[in-house]
């Protein structure tokens, strides 16, 4: 079996291994499950030196009640396995773990122990059944410089299209692929459908419960094509809003509805249970996900959380003008907390390269034409002096570039120190992933481009179709190919590169001085 051919193999679920070996015996016949129980595939994630964060859940009905999956309410024992080939004939690593009802049966492994910078495979097997296998890797040690080849991607509304961008993303065979938020959505049934229509439908109801985000998930998950990208290679993950609440900040709701705080604690819950995270992330009612991951001497990513530690959005949110009160350099986004990690983090930085993980577009988006401005208040333009100062520190870090989702478009921008002066100098690139499948199909307006760009000089490329980025990473440079598709409300549609952008490394702010291709 060839590495495509088990890569496609194992996103359908079609792939079963050899029989496990070396690991105890799982429990006895009368005990088995009468159908699979995975069907939410595999994932692995947060890789090091020395190992990576193995994932999956137990789901006979991914869609049963209450969020439980079909499973019974008991704890089951899983079974795992790590080896160097896809035939599993060299394991290197094996054991059991529990599968807690009480975790609605996920399983979250931190396998250490492993060689820096190789490839691995993985499986598991549980109440007599195989699950599909993945592929994943360690990261290289701290002193070497291998390129790296990743992805980046971002929101994936269920019901506005298939996740044909997924597909065509575990088919490029990245190293890693770094997710920015908007995982789900948290509507009921065409509860955001204005733009898009609607392919496929929502589970029932809006989520509040942890009962309903467990469900979602398990929707989500359920998706061959999403299936495929997980076991393509680990993940990078952090959440935006829609993961529990459309533009929610801090601890306050957008809708102003009461039991917020139950309802954020029970959506986190849901989201560790189902994402390739460690332990450790999980604190009491909250999430842990700005981290820090380095591949070898090369690059490090910075991973920030944009939602939970934020004020809340000034002059009611929106997309609006004159709004005195985004000025305030009282104003926080990161929090205090994140931000003396963030400048810590950024200082002591020895890699070639410092990429940012993060949410929401950082570059200065005026959205009104002609004269006046209007801003999105939920972005970082509605904290723009918390903005400068991470201008600054950017300006003192080498080869910063920031990777970001949020917007459903494609966005190549340069960051500036003021984005006021035309000769402010360049202190980073941003590259905006646009979204998987929110906001459907998508378009080429070309004339709407054209008048965006001329309004905001500093952006040099916007396209409004569904996509992802693939990104090649060496000592020399950074080539990002902006990968695009024209449909996803019909399956199997083509990606192609729409644009390309190689990025030079340098030091300082001359490090942003990126060439596009076309």
């Amino acid at each position: 079996m060839d590495r495509r051919s088990f890569l496609t193999a194992a996103g359908t679920g079609l792939f079963l291994p050899a029989p496990l070996t070396g690991t105890r015996p799982v429990s006895t016949s009368s005990r088995t499950l009468r159908a699979d129980p995975f069907t939410l595939g595999v994932a692995s994630g947060d890789p090091g030196t020395d190992g990576f964060v193995l994932w999956t859940r137990l789901a006979t009905d991914p869609l049963g009640g209450a969020g439980r999956g079909g499973m019974p309410a008991r704890d089951a024992d899983v079974d795992w396995q790590v080896s160097t080939d896809e035939r599993f004939s060299n394991i290197v690593k094996s054991g059991t773990v529990p599968a807690r009802a009480r975790d609605a049966h996920s399983v979250h492994i931190e396998v250490s122990g492993l060689r820096p910078g190789r490839e691995y495979f993985y499986r598991f097997r549980s109440e007599g059944r195989l699950s599909p296998a993945g592929r994943t890797r360690t990261t290289p040690d701290e002193h070497a410089q291998t390129p790296l080849a990743f992805a980046v991607a971002a929101c994936a509304h269920y019901e506005h299209g298939y996740y044909t961008a997924y597909r065509r993303l575990a088919e490029q065979e990245p190293d890693l692929v770094v997710f920015l938020g908007d995982y789900m959505y948290e509507y009921g049934p065409s509860g955001y459908t204005a733009l898009a229509g609607r392919v496929r439908t929502h589970t029932p109801g809006k989520c509040v419960t942890l009962a309903d985000y467990r469900l979602r998930h398990a929707q989500y998950k359920s998706d061959h094509d999403l299936q495929a990208a997980h076991a393509a290679a680990p993940w990078l993950v952090s959440f935006d809003d829609h993961e529990v609440e459309n533009n929610w900040a801090g601890s306050v709701s957008s809708t102003g509805a009461p039991g917020f705080e139950q309802r954020r604690a029970a959506a986190f819950r849901a989201y560790y249970e189902n994402m390739p995270l460690r332990r450790a992330t999980l604190r009491g009612a909250g999430l842990t996900l700005n981290r820090r991951v380095s591949w070898g001497a090369l690059a490090r990513f910075h991973l920030l959380d944009t939602r939970q530690f934020r004020d809340d959005q000034a002059c009611e949110d929106g997309v609006r003008g004159g709004c005195d009160e985004r000025l305030s350099p009282d104003r926080t986004l990161l929090g205090a907390g994140q931000w003396r990690w963030l400048e810590e983090g950024l200082r002591g930085s020895g890699t070639r390269w410092n990429l940012l993980g993060q949410q929401i577009i950082m570059t200065h988006r005026d959205y009104k034409r002609g004269p006046g401005r209007e801003v999105n208040l939920d972005s970082w333009d509605g904290y723009a002096a918390e903005r400068t100062r991470l201008m600054e520190s950017l300006s003192h870090t080498a080869n910063p570039v920031v990777l970001t989702g949020d917007a459903h478009m494609h966005h190549l921008a340069d960051l500036k120190a003021d984005f006021d002066d035309p000769d402010s100098p360049v202190v980073a690139k941003e590259l905006v992933a646009t979204s998987i499948a929110s906001d459907g199909d998508g378009y080429r307006d070309k004339t709407w481009v054209a008048e965006s760009i001329a309004e905001n000089p500093h952006i040099s490329y916007i396209d409004q179709r569904r996509g992802y980025l693939m990104a090649r990473l060496d000592r020399d440079e950074l080539s990002v190919d902006f990968r695009t598709l024209d449909r996803i409300s019909r399956r199997g549609d083509r990606a192609r590169t729409s644009h390309r952008v190689t990025i030079p490394a340098l030091t300082g702010p001359a490090a942003a001085g990126a060439q596009p291709n076309a």
